[in-house]
């Protein structure tokens, strides 16, 4: 059993941002070192060939699922966006930064940045995983301009912090913060579930529809359109706190912590849920 990994390193950062959406470990995969190469990609107003940049090798791999790809990039790509976007399978890790949109829409497969990433990420992400051991910019797991949906699906893992409006428009999927969160948390949230370890910004849950905000860390000040909750959901919060838990950290001792659960957002007529998590 063997698949193929492609490795690309970064010779020298573009002066202006690269559009990467397309290069997928699947694409790659029957092509040859040369063909990887004369690959090309948006590059201002240009075209460029991605040996212009990176220096691509090709092998076999043993300890990769038979059929299967990875692609490995190594080096600072925050210059270069739309890695990962629209991935369905295989797998993609970065050694270092991403641009912007990184993840945005992929359905399956997992993309693992092992650096922070830009704006976007996670956008209209509809299934796999999407793991950023850094931060993440803002509208992350939310959105594109124009777009009703966010983030329908999925698991998105950020170890650092994150920026404003994360969440926004969510829909369905799981996103995970292990740092901390800026304002518009979870704003105009329609479903899914967000939980955050640190502390959180102004106004988390704004205009939230349904869906489940668990904030683990210092509590914030809830605004007057989300209210006390009258009934315990204890069965409901032990199944949530043991599915969150796996995630280490702050959320390991989710299943032996108790809630105070608020509902809203009522200006929205939401029935979402924001769950403080107490020390």
């Amino acid at each position: 059993m063997s698949g193929v990994l492609v490795e690309l390193t970064l010779r020298q950062r573009p002066p202006l941002r690269v559009d990467l959406r397309g290069l997928l470990p699947a694409a790659l995969a029957s092509l040859p070192v040369a063909g990887i190469e004369q690959l090309r990609f948006g590059h201002g107003r240009h075209a460029v060939p991605l040996a212009e940049w990176f220096g691509v090798q090709r092998r076999e791999v043993a300890d990769l699922p038979d059929g299967s790809a990875e692609l490995r990039l190594v080096g600072d790509c925050s210059r270069f966006d739309r890695i990962g976007t629209g991935l369905m399978a295989g797998r993609i890790v970065v050694e270092g930064a991403v641009g912007d949109y990184a993840g945005a829409g992929m359905s399956g497969g997992e993309v693992h940045v092992q650096g922070h990433a830009g704006l976007l990420a996670a956008c209209e992400m509809a299934g796999g995983l999407l793991r950023v051991d850094g931060d993440v910019g803002d509208f992350a797991a939310s959105a594109l301009p124009g777009s009703m949906d966010g983030m329908r699906g999925g698991s998105f893992i950020v170890g650092g912090n994150a920026g404003q409006r994360f969440g926004d428009r969510m829909r369905r999927g799981t996103a995970v913060i292990r740092g901390d969160a800026g304002d518009l948390l979870a704003s105009r949230m329609v479903a899914g579930t967000i939980a955050v370890a640190g502390s959180v910004g102004a106004h988390p849950g704004y205009g939230m529809r349904r869906g489940s905000l668990v904030l683990a860390g210092p509590a914030p000040a809830i605004v007057p359109t989300f209210v006390p909750a009258i009934a315990e959901v204890p069965v409901a919060w032990q199944l949530l706190a043991r599915s969150l838990a796996r995630h280490g950290g702050a959320f390991e001792t989710l299943p032996q912590r108790r809630i105070v659960r608020h509902l809203g957002d009522l200006s929205a007529q939401g029935k979402g849920e924001l769950m403080l998590v107490e020390p």
